[in-house]
């Protein structure tokens, strides 16, 4: 019996030491890794805030020196429009984090980018939504004009490869360029129109895109994704063009 105590017990202690060793050497390699996933995390977000104002041939090896040449200003916005800081802060805010605080009465910043393209300056815009199942994210640049679409990227937590999924396909994403998303003085935003944009009629169709085929509520969250989140930017774009 006492042999079988001394067993237990020393089963327990190396097991016990067991995991300590390992919860230790796992935290000192997620210490040691973060600075290299926060820099990976960076670079892809380089990557599709330059893609999205259609500055070509991006990929990790350039992305951290085309964003330095070519993003001419990083600014926080106020809920007027007004910049409330220019210092590169903006680059870090957390869009979906700032959204809650704006629903919630809380103090919020807009980040924004601004891309000089060599031919047109973008105002690069992140974007954050629900799609069917996850979250869904991505970026638009609108032209110097507040109005015209230069391109966009979407991406997603969880959407249905092949349906949902295909909000990342480069055939998606490619309608948007050339959009506009006001109508005279109002703001229509750009609609992803179930039944394709030949269901509308012709002095509309340049304020849409054609929905997925069979991801009708990812198609959804998109379009709300875009409106909800430009909207918010409405006042930014009304004091540029004064």
């Amino acid at each position: 019996m006492k042999k079988d105590i001394n067993s237990n017990r020393y089963i327990f202690m190396y097991s016990t030491i067991l995991v300590i060793v390992v919860a230790a050497l796992l935290s000192v390699a997620a210490i040691f890794l973060a600075p290299y996933q926060k820099n990976n995390k960076d670079n892809e977000k380089k990557i599709n805030i330059l893609s999205a104002a259609g500055i070509p041939n991006v990929n990790t090896d350039n992305a951290k020196q085309l964003f330095e040449k070519q993003c001419t200003a990083m600014y926080l916005l106020d809920d007027k429009g007004n910049v409330i800081d220019e210092s590169g802060k903006a680059f870090d805010t957390d869009l979906k984090q700032e959204l809650y605080n704006k629903e919630q009465g809380k103090p919020y910043g807009l980040p924004l980018f601004l891309i000089n393209t060599d031919t047109n300056l973008a105002y690069v815009i992140p974007l954050q939504g629900t799609g069917l199942w996850g979250a869904i994210w991505g970026y638009i640049a609108i032209a110097a004009d507040g109005n015209t679409v230069l391109g966009a990227n979407f991406d997603h937590a969880s959407e249905t490869p092949g349906l949902g999924g295909e909000i990342t396909s480069e055939g998606f994403q490619k309608q948007f360029v050339g959009k506009t998303i006001m109508k005279g003085n109002k703001f229509v935003s750009i609609k992803v129109q179930k039944g394709g944009i030949a269901s509308l009629p012709e002095a509309d169709r340049n304020h849409a895109v054609d929905a997925i085929t069979g991801g009708s509520i990812t198609s959804k969250g998109v379009d709300e994704m875009i409106e909800n989140t430009l909207r918010c930017y409405l006042p930014y774009f009304e004091r540029i063009k004064k």
